[in-house]
């Protein structure tokens, strides 16, 4: 005998079904464009790539460990650039956001382009020095003034490299020390090799390269922490002004990502070497461990000393360390 009341039971439970169906589909349809609306929300900020595997390197490290995804940025990283085109790569657009040493941020502003630094990275510490300068163990040169005469070998001119020397030199005594001794423009990776082979007396390195002292036979000559103290060897962040008068919030969440990002690798330096090596394909051991500014904050003396240096060898006029950075973006400026 047909049933009605079953027929009518079946259907309605039929439609609850479809109904849940229907409610699940729609709550995971929204859920996707939720999270296509999260992705799409990510601001994407053009970096260079560490010219140096060497030298430890922050954004490699904010990006593994999430700082820059939780300020809502993506990091697109465009390739290795040689030191003396970072400033150009950045005022041209190929690049958001530009690194390096502070007397090239310093340069830059000086040739024209307009830049800002926002935000600071490594620092010159006793322990963690910004380069140092290497000499063979069995070697004449007992002391700075013995580089005069003498071959050096540097990756680049026109930056820590060059006026290193020139600083020591000074502090020791040596009036106008340009033109006292050769700098030899070395290909980055070929410093142990030109310093074995003898074609440099003496050669350059950021940071302390570890791998070479284990192999033995060179000892440090001399480091920028022997010239100035803490304050010489300051590698801040910069954006064009134009990017920072557009994207303020998105410059002040590279900062925020930053100051995360400096505080990490401070307390877990060797996690962040083996992040960088693994990223790199590369020998945690060749990878130098390195001090970085506390909050990613911008000392003003680590400015104002490069200024004075840069104004002396009559590279620039004078300038106000307030035209060359900013730590308004820095949420620890006022604390």
């Amino acid at each position: 005998m047909f049933n009605k009341s079953k027929v009518f039971t079946a259907f309605g439970a039929l439609i609850c079904m479809l109904g849940l169906v229907l409610l699940v589909g729609c709550a995971t349809a929204r859920t996707t464009q939720q999270e296509a609306g999260q992705q799409k929300e990510l601001d994407v900020i053009k970096i260079p790539d560490i010219h140096m595997p060497t030298y430890l390197y922050s954004p490699y490290i904010a990006e593994a460990k999430g700082f820059f995804a939780e300020e809502g940025i993506k990091p697109q990283f465009t390739g290795m650039i040689p030191p003396g085109q970072h400033v150009a790569a950045v005022a041209s657009g190929t690049n958001d956001v530009g690194y390096l040493h502070v007397n090239r941020t310093i340069a830059g502003i000086a040739g024209g382009a307009k830049i800002k630094a926002v935000a600071a990275d490594t620092l010159t510490t006793k322990d963690f020095p910004h380069m140092e300068f290497v000499v063979l163990e069995n070697s004449p040169l007992k002391k700075p003034a013995d580089i005069i005469g003498k071959k050096v070998g540097i990756i680049a001119m026109g930056g820590c490299n060059e006026y290193t020397p020139y600083e020591i030199l000074a502090k020791n005594g040596i009036s106008d020390p340009k033109g006292k001794f050769e700098f030899v423009v070395i290909p980055i990776g070929n410093e142990e090799q030109a310093l074995r082979s003898g074609q440099v007396d003496v050669v350059g390195y950021h940071g302390h390269p570890a791998d070479m002292f284990k192999r033995g036979g060179v000892r440090v000559l001399f480091n920028d922490y022997d010239v100035w103290g803490t304050v010489g060897g300051s590698c801040p962040w910069y954006f064009t002004e134009k990017f920072i008068k557009e994207k303020p919030d998105v410059v002040r969440r590279f900062v925020r990502a930053m100051a995360k990002t400096t505080d990490w690798i401070n307390a877990h330096q060797q996690e962040a070497i083996e992040i960088q090596a693994q990223r790199l394909n590369f020998d945690a051991q060749k990878i130098v461990p390195m001090y970085f500014a506390e909050h990613a904050l911008i000392k003003e003396d680590t400015v104002q000393v490069w200024l004075d240096i840069l104004k002396k060898y009559g590279e620039i006029k004078e300038y106000a360390p307030s035209s060359i950075y900013t730590n308004e973006f820095n949420d620890y400026a006022n604390k």
